[in-house]
Formats: C-alpha cells, sequence, structure tokens
C-alpha cells in the first residue's frame, strides 16, 4: 500500500515524499483513513510504530476545508506526557504542514520554561500540543479557549497516565466540548487507560499493532569486557574506532552525564548532555543539535530518554547498564527504527557481569562478548 492510496491530497503525498516515507506503517494504513473519515480511533502501538504521522496527516487535510479558528479558539488539541515529546510531535505538525494551501498555526507548549512567550504565541494557533500542566496554566490566564476543540489526541496515554496525571486531564476534559473527534494513542490498554477509554470514546476504530519483540532483531548487540577504570577510554576509544558520527550514550545518574560529556568534550568529540537537572532550553538545543548532526554523541540518563525518538539513529551504548531488563531494551530501542539497522554496544564492568546475564535472560537473547585487556586504550 502507498500513501496515495490512504486518501491524503497531493499537498501532503508531496511533503511525505520530501520526508522519504517510502510506504506508510500499519498504524498508518489504518488510522489515517478512520480519522479522516471523522471516527474515534483508539490506536495500540508502541512509541516508535509512526503513529505520529498517523494522526498528523490527517489532522492537517482535515484543517484545510475548515474556516481558520478565531483568535486563541483552538481547534485541535493534542494532549503529550513530557516536554520532549511535546517539542516532537510540533516539529512534525510544522514540517507536514509547511507548504500547504491553507497554512494551519501549530505551537507546542509546556512547563519548565517561562510562560510569557507562549501566551503571545498562541496568536492565532489552530493546534495546540501541550503537557496537561501547562494547558491548565494558559487557560487559568485565559491565554486561550478550549470550548471549540474539534479534535482532541491523547498521546502516550499509558504514560500520561504513569506519570501521574489523570486528575488534570479530567479538568480538562471538563473543559471540551460534548461533540468532537477523539483520538487515543497507547502503547498498552490496562487500568487507567481502559477507563478513560471508555469515557472519552464513542463507537471507535480501534487498531492494535502487534509489538515486534521490541524490534531488537534489526539490533546487532555487542558486550565488551572492560574494567571500570577503563570505560571512560573504551568509550571514545570507540567512537573513533567505529566513526560514530551519532551516538546515544545512557549513564546511570545526571553527574556521570555531564562527566563523560566534559571528557569527551576534552578529547575531541563533540558531546553535549541532556539529564533532568538541565533547564528545558539546554535539554531542547541538546536534542536539536543532536538531530541535526551538529554534536556527534549526547549522553543521557533514562529519565530524558523518554523523548528521544530520531528515525535513523546507529548507535546505542550502555556506559552503565540499567536497572531493569525492560529499561534495557528501551534504550536499544532507540536504534533499529524505521527498519533500519543500527548496532546497541553495552560495556560490562566485572560488578555489572551478574545483571548483564539476568538481562540477557530476560530478552531471551544471548549477546556476544568481547575481551578489551588487549586493547591499547592509552591516549584515548
Amino acid at each position: 500500500m502507498a500513501f496515495s492510496d490512504l486518501g491524503l491530497a497531493e499537498p501532503l503525498l508531496k511533503a511525505v515524499a520530501a520526508q522519504k516515507y517510502n510506504n506508510p506503517y500499519p498504524i498508518q494504513e489504518q488510522a489515517i483513513p478512520a480519522i479522516l473519515s471523522g471516527k474515534d480511533v483508539l490506536g495500540i502501538a508502541q512509541t516508535g510504530s509512526g503513529k505520529t504521522a498517523g494522526f498528523v496527516l490527517p489532522v492537517l487535510q482535515q484543517l484545510q476545508t475548515k474556516q481558520p479558528s478565531r483568535n486563541r479558539y483552538i481547534k485541535v488539541l493534542v494532549l503529550v506526557p513530557t516536554r520532549e515529546l511535546a517539542v516532537q510531535v510540533g516539529d512534525v505538525f510544522r514540517t507536514f504542514g509547511s507548504n500547504l494551501p491553507r497554512r494551519v498555526k501549530s505551537l507546542a507548549v509546556y512547563g519548565g520554561v517561562s510562560v510569557n512567550p507562549q501566551m503571545m504565541a498562541l496568536q492565532n494557533t489552530e493546534v495546540l500540543v501541550a503537557t496537561p500542566g501547562r494547558l491548565l496554566d494558559l487557560v487559568s490566564s485565559n491565554a486561550l479557549y478550549l470550548s471549540e476543540v474539534e479534535v482532541l489526541v491523547l498521546d502516550e496515554a499509558d504514560k500520561m497516565l504513569n506519570l501521574g496525571f489523570e486528575e488534570e486531564m479530567q479538568k480538562i476534559f471538563a473543559l471540551l466540548p460534548a461533540k468532537r473527534q477523539n483520538i487515543l494513542f497507547s502503547a498498552t490498554l490496562a487500568g487507567s487507560v481502559e477507563i478513560i477509554k471508555e469515557k472519552l470514546l464513542i463507537n471507535p476504530v480501534t487498531i492494535e499493532i502487534e509489538q515486534k519483540a521490541e524490534t531488537t532483531d534489526l539490533i546487532t548487540q555487542v558486550a565488551y569486557q572492560v574494567g571500570s577504570e577503563r570505560k571512560g577510554p573504551l568509550l571514545r576509544y570507540l567512537i573513533k574506532e567505529k566513526d560514530m558520527q551519532q551516538v546515544l550514550v545512557f549513564v546511570s545518574s545526571t553527574k556521570r552525564a555531564d562527566n563523560v560529556t566534559e571528557k569527551l568534550q576534552k578529547n575531541g568529540i563533540e558531546a553535549m548532555a541532556m539529564h533532568s537537572k538541565k533547564s528545558q532550553g539546554a535539554r531542547t538545543e541538546a536534542l536539536q543539535k543532536f538531530k541535526a548532526g551538529k554534536v556527534r554523541v549526547l549522553v543521557a540518563t533514562d529519565l530524558a530518554s523518554r523523548g528521544i525518538d530520531i528515525q535513523f539513529l546507529p548507535y546505542v551504548i550502555n556506559y552503565d547498564l540499567p536497572r531493569s531488563p525492560k529499561d534495557y531494551v528501551h534504550r536499544i530501542g532507540r536504534t533499529g527504527r524505521a527498519e533500519s539497522a543500527g548496532e546497541a554496544l553495552s560495556l560490562i564492568s566485572p560488578e555489572d557481569a551478574h545483571h548483564f546475564k539476568i538481562i540477557q535472560k530476560k530478552m531471551g537473547k544471548r549477546v556476544s562478548m568481547v575481551e578489551t585487556d588487549e586493547l591499547e586504550l592509552q591516549g584515548f
């Protein structure tokens, strides 16, 4: 199936082709026609399955046939759990909407930054991507109104509820008009998500995309046995030896992230750190530069990694192992996306060995181990 079979208009098909999207993913094949027909949609699909374009494209097309909304009365509301995801979804709206016959203004708003510039930027916004807390701040300041919302999207609803947004979302639902189209995406349909589904959706089209064992089949996994004191030199050796131009390095703490980044920079490797103690502006800048290829290495903690979604990321390195096997799979799943191969490397010190065996057992996959004692790391 091609994108042209899904009912999308020519300007959007050109935008899709410009982004080198060859064929739609399964979630897109089913979601785009359903959303275009005005139906409520429930999509169960993992991060990285293509769902963002699956709702952005049809929503933009729907708006082409409508009159611009009244100032500060938004037409489309997309709720997301994290700042990074808000920025990411906002970028997708701008990318696909940049050359449409009727320009549609979209905006991402989130906490951690000054609210005043966001209030000013809301002028004539039709599509708003928001984290729940900041949205309610703006509503309480009369900076925008939700009474004319025609489409509501909940992206990664399971994460939102796990992060404790349920009370805020109930407040938001109460401000929305009863008649609207609802689109809900989640990795799972359990607990609170099931309740939200029952309250929110009317005769939805349900789309469930089977998880492909976390897509680890596309990822080449290699582990390196190394003493703790040689981890830093080995990391720099691997980056230079393999000529890695874009690599995401996971560490266990904010302090470690800053230390590893500093050592990389001192050794002539462009690197930036991304963690919860960085300001939102610094986190956004680091991610944007990394995505644009202006920084070779992004050093991140697990908390910061949740908003990192890069279609063709070639390398992931576990400088420190995560606490759980599930987090390990999530980390390495940052590569091997969009049906492109990736490589995941782990630096295993003697004290990590037992935990790494548990990770492999839970994952159901054995990872080849490389000895590094003979490697000459002097000067790295």
